[in-house]
């Protein structure tokens, strides 16, 4: 599973203390900068925990529509019957009353 896969929480992001140095980095703008990058990693982390619910949701309903028996049809719509009907017409055209004398 990607959860697995992933070493950061949005939680560490937020929790993460750096060390100040002579010449470093502003804490403030590092601040700004680790907050936005928890907002997307948690609007990531939401996105992938919906999709792998839909992926469930989609995997059920195909084995739930392959459980279930389905009718012999070929071209949509059109059975098996609506063949034979339509040959029989074809073969009164064809052949006429000969067919059937």
């Amino acid at each position: 599973m990607l959860s697995d896969k992933i070493k950061l929480t949005a939680k560490d992001i937020l929790e993460k203390e750096f060390k100040t140095a002579m010449r470093g980095y502003k804490p403030e703008e590092v601040d700004q900068f680790l907050d936005l990058i928890i907002k997307d990693y948690e609007t990531l982390h939401q996105e992938i925990e919906e999709l792998q619910q839909e992926n469930m949701r989609l995997k059920r309903q195909v084995e739930d529509s392959s459980k279930r028996p389905q009718a012999p049809t070929t071209t949509a719509g059109t059975t098996n019957f609506d063949i034979l009907k339509r040959l029989s017409n074809l073969e009164k055209h064809v052949f006429g009353s000969k067919l059937y004398d």
